[in-house]
């Protein structure tokens, strides 16, 4: 599935082709994007970042489009050493003075776009995050995603849905139903994925 196709799709199931119901075609996608993200919490691609930490500075920009962090290290010494999360206040309380600098041991979501750390940074040091990121949202230009490639039913249907919304159709009941048994099926394959990477991390 593309997002051309989707679009296609969509159309010929509403048995609509007027220019109005065409141009909100896009907003019944992001919509149901979005709606299963809130759904699938830790749905996405498991990501890799690699960056350099800044001495004296002891704010670090997350990744475009991060949505959970998994793991976090920094190499001190040629040895990477893990970075724990903590809470907000657990990094005021711990690093309360900007002149103690060290490696940064702790980090914390500062906002949703930066991590604070503490200790201060005392030099620079090279980082590791492990993330999930945020699906890249389909557009004409971003023809396919992680949804078109492995749930394209969902897509389909939760565009579906949303369009009935929309138009006010009496066919919503058909794709509620039709769209709720393909996330059931989803969140099966995400709890999978979950269960399986825990069970790799306690045998590792």
């Amino acid at each position: 599935m593309t997002y051309s196709s989707l679009t296609d799709t969509v159309l010929q199931y509403l048995e609509r082709s007027d220019q109005a119901t065409i141009n909100q075609i896009p907003t019944f996608i992001t919509l149901c994007e979005y709606e299963v993200a809130q759904q699938i919490k830790t749905l996405g691609q498991l990501q890799v970042a690699e960056g350099q930490i800044l001495g004296g500075n002891n704010l670090l920009q997350k990744p475009a489009r991060w949505r959970k962090t998994v793991s976090f290290n920094v190499t001190v010494n040629g040895i990477k050493q893990p970075v724990l999360l903590r809470k907000y206040e657990y990094i005021l309380e711990y690093a309360p003075d900007a002149t103690v600098t060290g490696y940064p041991q702790f980090y914390a979501d500062y906002n949703y776009d930066w991590w604070i750390l503490a200790p201060m940074p005392d030099k620079n040091y090279k980082f590791e995050v492990l993330y999930y990121e945020r699906i890249a949202p389909l557009s004409s230009t971003n023809q396919t995603n992680w949804l078109t490639t492995n749930a394209p039913n969902v897509m389909l249907f939760g565009t579906l849905l949303q369009a009935q919304m929309f138009l006010k159709d009496d066919q919503r009941q058909i794709f509620q139903q039709k769209y709720d048994q393909a996330m059931q099926a989803l969140k099966a394959e995400d709890v999978t994925r979950i269960a399986d990477r825990q069970a790799v991390a306690l045998d590792s």
